[in-house]
């Protein structure tokens, strides 16, 4: 899948405000959210379940980490990029290759890195 309008994205981001933002970067570039949440619980729920081509994972939400979520995912076969204020050498070995965005980010590096996670499903 290439085509950024025909992508549907699930956002895991505990804060509000940033969870906002990017819901309008992602507009901005053509996606459509699928489903914006901020427990663990609800994107474990999503991951699950839920209808997307891809997931935005906040590393920490509210002081527990995605990686549970993240196995789901992975499980499924769904891409997924990790966004943490630690960077990707906070990400367990497990993850280290997996794409990660570094708070804050730009909104052309989160379309690039959307890009080529989606090329590859």
């Amino acid at each position: 899948m290439t085509e950024a309008s025909m992508a549907r994205l699930l956002i895991v981001e505990d804060e509000y405000l940033i969870r906002m933002l990017l819901e309008d970067m992602l507009t901005d570039l053509g996606y459509t959210v699928a489903a914006a949440v901020g427990t663990i619980a609800e994107a474990r729920e999503h991951a699950t379940n839920g209808d997307f081509h891809a997931a935005i994972l906040d590393v920490n939400l509210d002081g527990e980490e995605i990686f549970p979520v993240a196995d789901i995912l992975a499980s499924r076969g769904l891409p997924f990029v990790f966004v943490s204020g630690y960077g990707e050498g906070s990400l367990p070995p497990t993850y280290r290759g997996r794409p990660a965005l570094q708070k804050p980010f730009q909104t052309e590096h989160l379309k690039d890195t959307l890009a080529g996670i989606l090329a590859e499903a």
